[in-house]
């Protein structure tokens, strides 16, 4: 049975190429990640704010080394795309930015980050992530944008606004985590929104 609709992006838009370095145009830089970052990722995940929002926790500099490995054949696989988000002038880790549940033919993926506990309330994450979102809607030719957060997590709501996300509902119970079930915040951008990005954010 044939499909009525053309696929968006057509498989091995990404892998055909290598992953590419993005900046920001203020100071960051979105760069593939390296084995050597294992250290750094691993101390930012002894930070509370990171274990109160997120699924994982590091146990070991060895266990975020295959976590690295997981995001580098990430690329490959076409589902995950992640990138480390670095000072552009010393390369000091700031952060990550990713692009998750990837589907190519309907044009559609999924935004996520953090940072780490030193760069936050400096726009690091907003930053990023409205870099990755013009490349991947302007460039690449993704349709939409998906990005969701818990409702309660105030801060990251700001850094969807400010990198040009709008707000479309809540999910109900939608994601567990270690303290229970959680309301989630939805947010989207499409190509040819324009650009809604707003400076500051965490």
């Amino acid at each position: 049975m044939p499909y009525l609709t053309r696929p968006v992006l057509a498989a091995g838009t990404l892998c055909r190429t290598v992953q590419p370095t993005l900046a920001t145009g203020d100071g960051l830089s979105l760069r593939p990640w390296r084995e050597e970052d294992a250290p750094a990722v691993f101390d930012a995940f002894q930070d509370p704010v990171m274990r109160q929002w997120h699924l994982r926790a590091a146990d070991s500099v060895d266990e975020v080394r295959g976590w690295i490995a997981e995001w580098q054949r990430g690329w490959a696989g076409e589902r995950n795309a992640q990138w480390a988000v670095v000072d552009a002038a010393g390369g000091r880790l700031l952060g990550r930015v990713a692009l998750r549940e990837i589907v190519l033919a309907d044009g559609v993926a999924e935004v996520a980050y953090w940072t780490v506990a030193a760069a936050r309330r400096q726009g690091v994450a907003a930053r990023a992530a409205t870099a990755l979102a013009r490349w991947a809607l302007d460039e690449v030719g993704f349709h939409r944008l998906e990005l969701s957060h818990a409702v309660a997590n105030v801060a990251s709501c700001r850094v969807a606004e400010r990198a040009g996300f709008a707000a479309e509902g809540i999910k109900r119970g939608a994601l567990l985590h270690a303290d229970g079930w959680h309301d989630m915040h939805l947010h989207a951008r499409l190509r040819g929104d324009g650009d809604r990005a707003r400076p500051g954010g965490q």
